[in-house]
């Protein structure tokens, strides 16, 4: 099999809580040698067991703000009523996509539609929807263990979420894990054949006669 030079994709997995992201990231990630996790940062401290550029980059509050003020960050939020900030380092994401390596990421619709302005014709998303409210809500239930309250919230966000379907590309209802998974692995090695992603195509077809 011919190997052409490529550009690498932003793959983009976004979902409510409890319609299965996490669980079909993993899966890709082990199947797939060429992609990987975007390694976000954060202001929050580390918790057990997390390592830094592993899990997060871990970053003081001015450091974040530094980094933002410069335009290092393609995308960053505040989330828990303002505590916390999370973003994601221009540097690492730029040079993955010129090294021909795909990314995953974990963010939200705001955070999509933060990185496909800074990046329009690098990211690919996809929104993950469960099979009914209902199912939403049993798996939260069964995972979190979270009072009433709580649960109302989840499912408050996740309406909410779930309303901005429409600005990705792929939808797929996450009913069955394993064909969700399938879904989500075609829409990636799609992308990955797209005629502006094969920059190594040119000097392939120049070389045919050769």
């Amino acid at each position: 099999m011919t190997d052409l030079v490529r550009r690498g994709v932003c793959l983009v997995l976004s979902a409510p809580s409890g319609a299965g992201k996490t669980a079909i990231t993993d899966a890709l990630i082990a199947t797939e040698p060429r992609l990987r996790r975007s390694v976000s940062v954060t202001t929050r401290k580390p918790r057990p067991g997390e390592v830094d550029g592993v899990h997060y980059h871990f970053m003081t509050e001015a450091e974040f703000a530094r980094a933002e003020q410069a335009g290092d960050l393609l995308e960053w939020a505040r989330v828990l009523q303002g505590t916390h900030a999370y973003g994601t380092p221009r540097a690492p994401v730029e040079q993955a996509l010129a090294a021909g390596d795909d990314l995953v990421f974990d963010i939200d619709w705001q955070g999509h539609r933060f990185l496909r302005e800074k990046l329009p014709n690098d990211v690919v998303g996809v929104f993950i929807l469960p099979p009914s409210l209902k199912a939403l809500e049993s798996r939260l239930r069964k995972r979190a263990g979270d009072n009433e309250s709580e649960i109302a919230r989840r499912m408050a966000v996740s309406r909410d979420e779930i309303a901005h379907w429409t600005e990705f590309d792929h939808v797929v209802i996450n009913d069955d894990l394993p064909t969700a998974i399938a879904a989500v692995r075609a829409t990636l090695h799609a992308a990955r054949q797209t005629v502006a992603r094969q920059i190594g195509v040119a000097d392939f077809v120049r070389g045919l006669d050769g």
